[in-house]
């Protein structure tokens, strides 16, 4: 369809009201034959001129192999055979279905023709890979009509971990709340129209003239320190990305626009923007299912229940840091008393380090380099301090204090000291994004032999916590990411040994090219709630640079001195956060031995009240939770539904009879009836199953 269709097609969702602006005709020829030019070349590079001994590439028509996962292999032609035709070869169905395309461990576009033997996967939308590609395809539909719709210009797009959005630049204009249907169903016509993504790869040189109309992408554009970047054209929308992206704009089945917000360019002091966010899936049945989802994760939002069970607060005396309320201390305290005694079995020995510290260290750690912004300063004498934004610099002190000896490795030190981090004010969403946190901080200083059997612990300790939370997991290595310190060779032997631990672990990990911290790469765990949400969490970082800058050293067994190498290592990660996504996972419904609310005693009448006050004597001295419900005015039934619906775990009635027997009537929270039992063997019941951490109490009773 040519790109004045497509507009006319945009226009038909658009209010009149909004000066639309159409495409540049010049422009996109330009990128035409530039494309075209391009075609040119790879199809010389693998002919007569081009192919042959040294050149790395097959001439068109060379015979190659496609082996698929399970073993199954398939014939193709080199530069010809593309991922998609082979997915129509397999079926009808998964042509339909798939969307991206692994490609000897590289993503790549389906319409890409493959240049050699090739290990071929197939992505579709429930794969992460997949969904990342849809969501950032469909960004590139939403940038591309907000161009015209708002008459504005397009900044960049991204995708998220649960949608996408898009930043525009209109000047003073913002984009109004009543505007987002019109934008939607503009956003619909537009994808309907079925235009392909085109992929460009050429020099900066030539993408600067191709995108010169734009003076964002150009300062995206100097930011590329390749050669080559790659460009994607959508009908009028020319756009820097990375890829892949989708075939064509007809397999965004359902869009939805959510909100509007503003933005800076480059962060504070940047020019204003406006950013849309957006969700879309590939048929209108996904939307909604998500939508129903949507629904059950408001009603479990953790803010919701923080308040209705009384568990935190914030106030504007004290923006990003939380109150936890005694029942919100319970929760907060059960989770760090679980991995303490994690810790006690395996080894780790618990530390206290200072908060303020001079910003001298974070110069020696080479923190301040890239986290200064975010880190806090306190005016003080003789110099300003700086409040700790995470612990390893102050257990690398530790370390150096005194000479050690290769007897003392390794050396696990964990620290759930207080953490501050400046972080923007807009950013702040309760205890998911605060300033003032802990972690279940731990650091390793091994030895170099030491180091797969201490990434192998760790991973084993990881799984063995979320086991008990309940949370099934995803593994990722992220690797070197620009900017980072220390040399490529040490980078890529530090990659090497995490993936070797990966792969003894024998679960299933991906690769994040370039999200390694700028010390080290690193293995990324994401858990699953329950409403099959995922957060990044736990962590393993290897460090090799850190123990470089400290100059710390051991007694080797020789006599000499050696170099030990750090791990970075989280399990929960922030506390607060974790905190957040239980509350959400469970819905304020918490297992006995974290819930804040094990029990409620219940008396019938007012005259065994003293008995049921007895009761609840009785099991705080034994360790639980328990609360008395004493309103005279209510009937023991309202008590025992109100009871219920607040989520007691089980509830304790007593009468006449319980008191004159010791005995209690024990009731769960899903109003199963266990019947009349003495008081000890309900005490001693209920501590069994808490000191277990089973995540059923109330059905194992």
């Amino acid at each position: 369809m040519s790109a004045r269709a497509g507009s006319r097609l945009l226009l038909a969702g658009a209010p009149r009201r909004h000066r639309v602006s159409g495409p540049d005709p010049e422009r996109l020829r330009l990128f035409q034959r530039l494309r075209a030019a391009a075609a040119e070349r790879w199809e010389g590079l693998g002919d007569g001129a081009g192919a042959g001994a040294g050149s790395g590439r097959l001439p068109p028509g060379t015979p190659i192999r496609i082996a698929l996962p399970g073993g199954r292999r398939l014939p193709g032609r080199a530069l010809q055979t593309t991922p998609f035709q082979v997915a129509t070869e397999l079926g009808a169905g998964l042509a339909e279905a798939v969307l991206v395309a692994r490609v000897n461990g590289t993503l790549q576009d389906l319409d890409r023709p493959l240049e050699c033997d090739t290990d071929l996967e197939l992505l579709d939308f429930s794969t992460p890979e997949g969904r990342e590609a849809f969501w950032r395809s469909s960004a590139c539909v939403l940038g591309a009509v907000a161009e015209q719709f708002f008459g504005a210009m397009l900044c960049s797009t991204q995708a998220t971990e649960d949608g996408f959005f898009c930043d525009v630049h209109m000047g003073s204009r913002a984009v109004q709340s009543s505007e987002l249907p019109a934008l939607e169903e503009a956003c619909a016509t537009f994808a309907r129209a079925r235009h392909r993504f085109e992929r460009l790869e050429a020099t900066r040189q030539q993408l600067a003239e191709l995108l010169k109309h734009n003076t964002f992408q150009l300062q995206r554009l100097e930011e590329v320190t390749s050669p080559t970047a790659t460009v994607y054209r959508c009908g009028p929308l020319l756009q820097l990305c990375h890829g892949p992206l989708l075939r064509h704009t007809g397999l965004i089945g359902a869009l939805r626009v959510l909100t509007s917000s503003a933005a800076l360019w480059g962060g504070a002091g940047g020019q204003s923007l406006q950013r849309v966010a957006a969700v879309a899936f590939p048929s209108a049945q996904d939307l909604e299912q998500w939508e129903r989802a949507q629904e059950e994760a408001a009603q479990r939002d953790h803010r919701r229940i923080g308040k209705d069970q009384e568990l935190f607060f914030f106030h504007k005396f004290s923006p990003g840091s939380c109150f936890f309320l005694p029942r919100g201390a319970h929760v907060y305290n059960t989770l760090v008393e679980f991995i303490r005694s994690e810790y006690r079995a395996r080894g780790f020995s618990e530390v206290v380090t200072p908060n303020l510290f001079s910003p001298r260290l974070w110069e020696l750690s080479g923190h301040w380099q890239h986290y200064s912004p975010h880190i806090f300063s306190v005016p003080a004498t003789p110099e300003t301090l700086s409040l700790k934004p995470m612990n390893c610099p102050a257990h690398c002190l530790m370390f150096s204090h005194r000479p050690r000896s290769w007897r003392e490795l390794p050396l696990r030190l964990a620290d759930f000291g207080v953490l501050h981090r400046n972080e923007p004010p807009g950013t702040l969403t309760g205890l998911t994004r605060v300033r003032r946190f802990q972690q279940d901080d731990a650091h390793i200083f091994c030895t170099l032999e030491q180091l797969e059997s201490e990434i192998d612990s760790s991973l084993d300790f990881i799984r063995a916590v979320y086991a008990v939370l309940g949370f099934s997991f995803r593994l990722a290595l992220a690797t070197r990411p620009d900017g980072f310190l220390g040399d490529p060779e040490t980078w890529d032997r530090a990659e090497q040994q995490l993936e070797r631990s990966l792969q003894n672990f024998g679960q299933p990990w991906e690769l994040s090219p370039g999200d390694g911290a700028f010390y080290g790469p690193k293995i990324d765990i994401r858990i699953r709630d329950a409403l099959g949400r995922h957060h990044q969490c736990g962590t393993i970082q290897l460090d090799f640079q850190m123990p470089e800058r400290f100059e710390l050293e051991y007694a080797s067994p020789s006599g000499g001195p050696a170099r030990p190498v750090l791990i970075h290592r989280a399990v929960l990660g922030s506390v607060e956060r974790m905190v957040a996504v239980l509350a959400e996972s469970c819905g304020g419904r918490w297992p006995l031995w974290l819930s804040p609310l094990q029990a409620m005693v219940i008396p019938q009448t007012p005259e065994v009240e003293d008995y049921a006050r007895e009761v609840q004597t009785v099991l705080r001295r034994g360790g639980l939770l328990a609360d008395l419900d004493w309103d005279p005015g209510t009937t023991l039934a309202r008590k025992i539904r109100r009871a219920q619906l607040a989520h007691y775990n089980f509830q304790l009635v007593v009468g006449r009879r319980e008191r004159d027997r010791g005995t209690v009537s024990v009731r769960t929270r899903e109003n199963r009836q266990l019947g009349e039992l003495e008081l000890p063997r309900v005490l001693q019941r209920l501590q069994e199953l808490r000191d277990s951490r089973v995540p059923d109490a109330e059905q194992r009773f």
